[in-house]
């Protein structure tokens, strides 16, 4: 699945040019063009990267960030901004960004420090699914998070998630999923396997796990 990566930049042009250049390199990209817009849209979409000028209308990028890592939150963030003074690239990594791009740059290097910055944080994130708007699960980790916060569930039960994203809308079988959970030396539990299921809809919402009479179990939201 396509990191989301929220763009801050007053200036259209510009903006449009890197939104452009991101989406050919595969990412999906959500635009803002002032602070306050910026805001709104970070706690209403799941977002892997932030891109953000400082010099903005109504909300400063700083402000803008600083603001967001008050509520403990660690998106990596990366400010592109023609402040170049030491002062200013200072105030920047105080308020909690993890790189920092004078203007003007070339969006070559911009890309490397995208791309470095997102393995560095989650892995590569092409193994990343999103289920919905702030659940994802980790497929190299085998981990689930919402909301950015990981959740606890134990190593069969993301073991069976894993298994379901990869198949979606496919009827799964009981003797499929033993398969898959157990090991060899290891004796399969319809029993277990309900208590996995029914954690992860207390988890994910019923919607997501339908269970098919004599037939097994599908994943069936996408």
């Amino acid at each position: 699945m396509k990191a989301v990566i929220l763009l801050l930049e007053d200036d259209i042009q510009l903006s449009d040019t890197i939104k452009q250049f991101l989406l050919y390199k595969g990412y999906e990209v959500i635009t803002a063009y002032n602070g306050l817009q910026a805001q709104e849209l970070f706690f209403e979409k799941h977002i892997d990267l932030m891109l953000l000028d400082v010099k903005v209308p109504h909300l400063n990028g700083f402000d803008f960030l600083k603001s967001v890592r008050s509520k403990g939150d660690k998106t990596p963030t990366i400010f592109i901004t023609s402040l170049n003074s030491v002062e200013n690239v200072e105030e920047g990594f105080l308020v909690g960004c993890d790189d920092y791009i004078r203007k003007p740059f070339a969006l070559k290097e911009l890309h490397v420090r995208v791309e470095s910055l997102l393995r560095r944080s989650y892995g590569v994130h092409e193994e990343k699914l999103f289920i919905s708007d702030d659940l994802v699960f980790d497929l190299k980790s085998l981990e689930l998070y919402k909301s950015k916060e990981r959740i606890s569930l134990k190593h069969k039960e993301c073991k069976l998630l894993s298994f379901f994203l990869k198949n979606r809308g496919k009827l799964l079988s009981h003797e499929t999923i033993y398969d898959a959970l157990w090991e060899y030396d290891e004796t399969p539990s319809s029993g277990a396997l309900r208590t996995y299921i029914k954690n992860l809809r207390a988890v994910l919402g019923k919607e997501y796990i339908e269970t098919v009479k004599n037939g097994g179990y599908r994943f069936v939201k996408e």
